[in-house]
């Protein structure tokens, strides 16, 4: 290849490993956040058959505080070339951060590096957590004074209008949450497994704030989970089948940022924009896509995610999101396979992306029947959010 289509990481890297730890409820991790990384990192390192001093590469986001240094030392690694960190957005940078790693190998800064994210709640606090706070400023600044205090006040808002605008109904959420509660009963790693989930149950279960109702929303965990990168040329040197990357974008659109609920674009998943770069890069679009892993922070947003990615109009989207449309093996779009935030873990929406790998390797407990090519979402509703196209050697 040359001039611009060298810019392009599809087809150019492959996961080779993924690990995880034990998940835990908030709070209840026995394990530092350090250790439960380290314990994530050498699970992906085993999976692949990799000797982790061979790593020379970290990739996070979300200001993760396993320092990529310290890591290093503690793994024996050779030597460290490259450490990349994904700014803002929280749990929209669960794709990035892979994004940023294949970059890195691309561009030839590093041949084998770790993505990863770790936490421990009982160690450093809870997400959301609004009390023992004594100064604000940024969007808490906007918002705390009106008692928005908690991210479903915040989302809530968002979601509500883009309801209203196109005549969303509830059973579109709950669709969402049935869905990841069904998954999870097959998968013995989910927080929630054993403990299934119904319409009545889904109905009963308090408001936290509307349209979300507790199940709406996703859990909050401790522990880690990991996955390593290294170029297409080496990917088939390892154990496991390799899992390509086939296209990732990061970002926003116009003013997304601006003052807190004053963004032109407002009931919106961040995706406008991003769900078009990740298209090109990778030559595909919706129709191509086996399977789905959507961050729900709270289901909402996934509904508007899915709708900027392409898969229905909104106005259709009470047609789309049924029990029967979203469940391995063989409904219209399955999603978040694993059980995803809301019922395997919040692991800060990393645990999305090893099911995606899961999937197209053929090895997910609910496997679907296209499993090709899997689409991981990150986000939504914060700024950058980003997304990640991820296939089989067949695709490329």
């Amino acid at each position: 290849m040359s001039g611009r289509s060298d810019r392009t990481l599809r087809g150019r890297v492959a996961v080779i490993g993924i690990g995880e730890t034990e998940y835990y409820r908030h709070g209840a991790s026995p394990d530092a956040e350090f250790k439960l990384a380290l314990k994530a990192i050498l699970a992906a390192c085993n999976d692949a058959r990799l000797d982790p001093r061979d790593i020379d590469g970290f990739a996070s986001y979300s200001d993760d505080r396993s320092d990529a240094s310290r890591l290093a030392a503690a793994l024996g690694t050779h030597r460290l070339r490259t450490a990349t960190m994904q700014w803002g957005g929280g749990g929209g940078g669960c794709c990035a951060a892979v994004a940023n790693a294949a970059a890195s190998i691309v561009a030839g800064l590093a041949d084998c590096v770790v993505v990863f994210r770790s936490l421990a709640q009982g160690q450093y606090g809870r997400f959301g957590q609004t009390t023992g706070i004594d100064n604000i400023s940024g969007e808490k600044a906007y918002l705390m004074p009106y008692g928005v205090l908690a991210p479903p006040q915040r989302f809530a808002m968002r979601v509500r209008r883009f309801m209203h605008d196109h005549g969303v109904r509830q059973e579109a959420l709950r669709a969402i949450a049935l869905a990841s509660y069904h998954h999870a009963q097959a998968n013995p790693r989910a927080v929630m497994h054993g403990k299934p989930l119904d319409p009545a149950k889904y109905d009963a279960s308090r408001w936290i704030v509307e349209p979300f109702h507790l199940y709406d929303c996703c859990m909050e965990n401790d522990g880690a989970a990991a996955l390593v990168l290294v170029p297409e040329e080496r990917a088939k040197d390892f154990r496991q089948k390799p899992v390509y990357v086939l296209g990732a974008a990061v970002g926003s659109g116009h003013r997304t940022g601006a003052i807190p609920h004053n963004s032109p674009l407002y009931a919106s998943a961040s995706f406008d924009t991003v769900a078009l770069d990740l298209y090109r890069m990778a030559g595909l679009g919706p129709s191509d896509i086996g399977v789905v892993q959507s961050y729900e922070n709270f289901t909402g947003g996934v509904v508007m995610a899915l709708a900027e990615h392409g898969f229905f109009r909104p106005e259709e989207a009470n047609d789309f999101f049924t029990l029967e449309n979203l469940i391995a093996p063989s409904g219209r779009l399955p999603l978040n396979t694993s059980g995803g935030n809301l019922a395997e873990c919040y692991m800060h929406g990393f645990g999305l992306v090893l099911e995606a790998v899961r999937q197209v390797r053929g090895t997910s407990s609910n496997q679907v029947a296209r499993n090709d090519v899997a689409m991981v979402i990150g986000g939504p509703m914060v700024t950058p959010v980003s997304n990640l196209l991820l296939g089989s050697s067949a695709t490329l």
